[in-house]
């Protein structure tokens, strides 16, 4: 049965992603005023850690109280950073599917009602500047 922590079923009800790396770049998805999914650079648990990426978020939600979205933690392949980021609350986040340790941490996403992604879903880089005016094209076609 499908369920809010099944990774497959989620993925199917998030808004379409934008990779942010860093406060600047979340304001700029969240200035269109559409739905859109913060995803973290990869493997940005391990440079910034789990605390930057929430405060991060608080920041971009104070911007814009009024976009809905959600976030996603990319944790590379660090189960450690992965927990340290459930310890935190978060509550969607990456880790490679392919990690020796990929069940025991989505097994405790679960038991704390979070959800644990294999691979992070398409996305549009606000790494390449060229991007930036794209933003709110992306979300609407993606939608």
């Amino acid at each position: 049965m499908k369920s809010a922590s099944d990774p497959l079923y989620v993925t199917q009800f998030l808004a379409p992603a934008v990779i942010v790396h860093g406060l600047e770049h979340a304001c700029a998805a969240l200035a269109p005023g559409l739905p859109v999914t913060l995803l973290s650079a990869p493997g940005v648990a391990l440079a910034g850690g789990c605390g930057w990426w929430q405060a991060l978020v608080r920041k971009a939600r104070q911007a814009a109280p009024n976009t809905p979205f959600a976030d996603i933690l990319d944790c590379a392949d660090a189960p450690g950073m992965a927990m340290a980021a459930l310890r935190l609350k978060q509550g969607i986040l990456r880790l490679d599917g392919t990690s020796p340790a990929f069940p025991a941490v989505a097994r405790a996403a679960v038991a704390q009602g979070a959800v644990l992604l294999p691979s992070a879903p398409p996305a549009l880089d606000l790494a390449l500047r060229r991007n930036l005016p794209r933003i709110a094209q992306h979300l609407r076609n993606a939608a």
